[in-house]
């Protein structure tokens, strides 16, 4: 996805701060729209994160924060339009490239990988902070929106005793059955 996100904000690794930095970041119109799509969202109408950004030993950089965004979908059950709240957390690690090689090879004594989200790799230098948020927003959405009062109500139609699955079987089987006038089809 990292590719196509069209929500960047670069922080250059080099420039944070020993004391680390904090960011409140908010996607424009088109990136909104460009998200939108990728998100196969009807649309967003507001999307902000904020950051906090502390370097650690080792070259790696914890990022926290919160993205929140108001988002457009279509409800299951009435298919009417209805507008959604995503309010996520974000807790990552960022660890330079080779340190994400080292740490995949590490296992447990059960050889497992060790649990806990694995980090992210710092690429070239910098983080992405739109795409972290991005990310965020998109793991937040609700595949299954349903407006709060939708009530699902299976079309009941009145049963037709002669119009059922196993009508067919029902007479050929009371053809079959002794003393039936009936012949079953193909004698």
């Amino acid at each position: 996805m990292s590719g196509d996100n069209p929500w960047r904000v670069p922080v250059v690794v080099m420039q944070i701060p020993d004391t680390g930095l904090h960011r409140e970041i908010e996607a424009n119109e088109a990136e909104r729209a460009a998200l939108a799509v990728l998100g196969e969202l009807n649309d967003i109408s507001s999307a902000k994160a904020s950051f906090d950004v502390t370097p650690l030993s080792g070259n790696r950089i914890h990022v926290t924060g919160r993205v929140r965004a108001s988002i457009g979908q279509t409800c299951v059950v009435t298919l009417e339009p209805m507008q959604s709240t995503i309010d996520e957390a974000i807790d990552l690690m960022f660890v330079p490239p080779e340190q994400i090689r080292e740490l995949s090879e590490t296992v447990d004594d059960d050889g497992e990988p060790d649990p806990g989200d694995p980090p992210e790799a710092i690429d070239r230098g910098v983080i992405d902070l739109g795409r972290v948020a991005a990310d965020a927003l998109f793991l937040g959405i609700n595949p299954y929106p349903r407006k709060p009062d939708a009530v699902f109500e299976p079309i009941v139609e009145a049963d037709d005793p002669d119009e059922h699955p196993f009508a067919a079987l029902g007479a050929l089987k009371a053809s079959a059955e002794p003393g039936s006038k009936r012949k079953p089809k193909g004698d």
